[in-house]
């Protein structure tokens, strides 16, 4: 990964935090639907970011 890209990733890491961090302090209660948000929103942001930049290409 060159330097752009690690701080791009950087920035979309940091951005999805903030998100996570205003979901769970704005709920009302802690609940299944609201860490299925947070783990689906992580899988929809990073995993392609992963197989895009991180995994090795054959």
């Amino acid at each position: 990964m060159t330097t752009g890209n690690i701080i791009r990733f950087t920035c979309v890491l940091l951005l999805w935090l903030a998100l996570c961090y205003i979901l769970l302090t704005r709920a009302a209660r802690i609940d299944f639907m609201v860490l299925f948000a947070i783990v689906a929103s992580g899988i929809i942001v990073f995993v392609p970011l992963y197989k895009k930049y991180v995994r090795k290409k054959d």
